[in-house]
């Protein structure tokens, strides 16, 4: 049985919460900052947080930047304000996926039960190799970082890494803009063709000069990661 930790200061919402996901069999705890968030993470055994983004003292983008620095628990973020922007800075904090207020309740289990499937990898599904080399350049998938030519550590944003590991895992195919934005965590912004535009350009700029030549767009149908070779590698 997954337990969910509901973030929330409204006690209407943590109540509503709390009552339908127990129905579908899931263990709800509910916290109302990041205080008590905290307390019930090192009590409880924790697979999925729900989160608003707005919460007395430190605000839920704060709280999801400072959980990925030494946890992957999934995040889906909740907001009034279901802007393209606070949408594409939740994903790059290291959200899973996002969600504006109102919301149907019906619609947030079925993105739970979608993120903890794509968080739950079976054992044969582990890669093997722990790094990626491209070209001149290797992404290092347990540190979630990328190593240029010349051996400088860049380090990536969750959704960055997540973008250049779908890229990587299909070289030269094209993706559209839906599954690129799927992959970073999230298929229903408001804005889907910006959001992913902007995610793009960030991580061209991550990788220099040579960005815009390995990520090409092609028009009218998304983008496509232009390399020589594609080896998978241990370091």
């Amino acid at each position: 049985m997954y337990g969910i930790l509901v973030v929330d200061d409204d006690a209407d919402i943590t109540t509503l919460l709390s009552q339908y996901l127990e129905r579908y069999g899931f263990r709800v705890f509910c916290a109302e900052d990041g205080a008590s968030m905290y307390h019930h993470l090192q009590a409880q055994q924790i697979d999925l947080i729900v989160m608003d983004v707005m919460l007395p003292g430190t605000d839920g983008l704060t709280l999801a930047r400072l959980l990925r620095q030494n946890s992957q628990i999934p995040i889906i973020m909740l907001t009034a304000r279901a802007e393209t922007a606070d949408c594409v800075v939740g994903l790059e904090l290291g959200a899973d996926d996002y969600m504006g207020k109102p919301f149907e309740p019906r619609e947030l289990v079925a993105r739970i039960n979608s993120v903890l499937r794509r968080k739950s990898l079976a054992p044969g599904d582990v890669p093997s190799a722990t790094a990626i080399r491209f070209d001149d350049w290797v992404l290092q998938r347990l540190e979630r970082q990328l190593l240029d030519p010349q051996g400088t550590v860049i380090a990536l944003s969750y959704a960055e890494y997540r973008l250049l590991n779908t890229f990587l895992e299909s070289p030269r195919r094209v993706f559209s803009r839906e599954q690129l934005m799927e992959q970073a965590g999230s298929k229903t912004l408001e804005n889907l063709d910006r959001s992913v535009d902007l995610l793009v350009s960030r991580l061209r700029h991550k990788l220099g000069q040579h960005g815009a030549g390995l990520i090409k767009t092609v028009r009218g149908s998304g983008y496509m990661l232009s390399v020589q070779q594609v080896q998978p590698c241990q370091l």
